[in-house]
């Protein structure tokens, strides 16, 4: 397979079917001698995991693991991860997993030599200028699925455990120096897993390329990172041994997570505040409000997701693309409504306010209000 390469875009990323083999070297590229692998419960037991920490003891960096996280992390889990890490003495940190594990992993590197609140640092105006740069520990990434793309992101989302509500916490310096990018490490994804984490690199680029910025090679990056997901997300639903389809998908994920620098918009608005409250996996919320979210914002993108139709082989424009969205997600099981992921409809006007101060917001073609929001939850739930 010719599927393997070393990239420097983002960040340098080792990809390719085996690439967890190089491992240490990539500690040793990163100046770190006691890595502290931050996963997830779900991933701590598995034989890619125990793979990866025997790779790690074999050659001297020893064998530690934090794996107290839950599905949305929160700061409960951060601070018992940064114990760890200072009472282990650690040097670095390798993410290891999915959006849990690569989120908490790179804020425990983060918070560890910080002396202030975790939400001190919260991605409104420059607040990310208050953090000590110097004492933020080098991040290896290595994720399991391919969706968050959050291995080449310089953010987390980190979850309030007493508000509820997710945060965004940013950094430059929290980008992963080394990523390491092998498909053959999603290879055991369940299906549903699978399908959500695919569904999420989909939203990333769809949004990203509809945010009315102005990113030019972001938009170029997004349409490309789309037709990766329309070739190989079906190969990989019906075939979970493609790794061929695998590599692609994880590519995508990455482009998807590279280009929303342009901007996100009302589909991750809605499904922060939802993913918080009824915590529901990311991308599979993210995949059912998607095409409420297109009606509402057909009026500014019509001509624009014509274009994107164009582009996947999609006839019809803005309606090609529609249905096409439509039969993608009932082919691959997505429930039509959120009432299938358990949310019900109590708490709409809570889920609208959240939604509202969400900073996804701002990217967001037409602008969202309280009508709006509101009667995108009720076609949704």
């Amino acid at each position: 397979m010719k599927l393997f390469g070393n990239w420097s875009y983002p960040t340098a990323i080792k990809f390719g079917a085996g690439r967890i083999s190089e491992i240490d070297k990539a500690c040793s590229q990163s100046n770190i001698k006691k890595p502290l692998l931050v996963t997830d419960r779900g991933l701590a037991d598995l034989p890619i995991t125990k793979n990866a920490l025997a790779l790690l003891d074999r050659n001297g960096l020893g064998s530690a693991i934090f794996s107290e996280v839950d599905p949305n992390p929160n700061e409960l889990n951060l601070e018992a991860g940064v114990k760890a890490y200072k009472a282990g003495g650690h040097d670095g940190v390798i993410a290891f997993g999915g959006g849990s594990g690569l989120d908490l992993g790179k804020m425990v590197a983060f918070m560890a030599g910080q002396t202030r609140s975790i939400w001190d640092f919260e991605d409104v105006d420059d607040w990310w200028s208050r953090a000590d740069a110097d004492a933020i520990a080098p991040i290896i990434a290595v994720p399991t699925t391919a969706g968050t793309g959050s291995e080449v992101g310089r953010a987390s989302v980190i979850t309030d455990s007493v508000t509820h509500v997710k945060k965004i916490i940013f950094h430059p310096k929290v980008l992963p120096s080394i990523v390491i990018a092998d498909p053959e490490l999603t290879v055991g994804m369940p299906r549903i897993i699978t399908i959500g984490t695919g569904m999420d690199a989909f939203a990333h680029c769809l949004e990203a390329f509809s945010s009315p910025h102005y990113h030019p090679m972001s938009q170029g990056i997004a349409l490309e990172g789309m037709r990766l997901v329309k070739e190989y997300l079906p190969r990989v639903a019906k075939n979970a041994g493609d790794i061929e389809a695998r590599a692609h998908m994880m590519s995508a994920a990455m482009m998807g997570a590279t280009a929303f620098q342009k901007g996100l918009g009302a589909v991750h608005a809605l499904s922060h505040p939802i993913g918080a409250i009824y915590n529901t996996h990311h991308g599979m919320t993210n995949a059912v409000v998607i095409p409420p979210v297109l009606k509402l914002n057909r009026p500014m993108i019509e001509n624009q997701i014509g274009e994107a139709a164009n582009y996947l082989g999609i006839s019809g424009g803005f309606d090609g693309f529609y249905d096409y969205v439509m039969n993608l997600r009932a082919d691959l099981g997505v429930p039509d409504k959120l009432s299938g992921l358990g949310v019900d409809t109590n708490r709409i006007a809570e889920l609208t306010q959240m939604a509202l101060k969400d900073p996804s917001c701002a990217g967001n073609p037409v602008k969202l209000t309280v009508e709006n929001v509101t009667q995108l939850f009720q076609d949704c739930i």
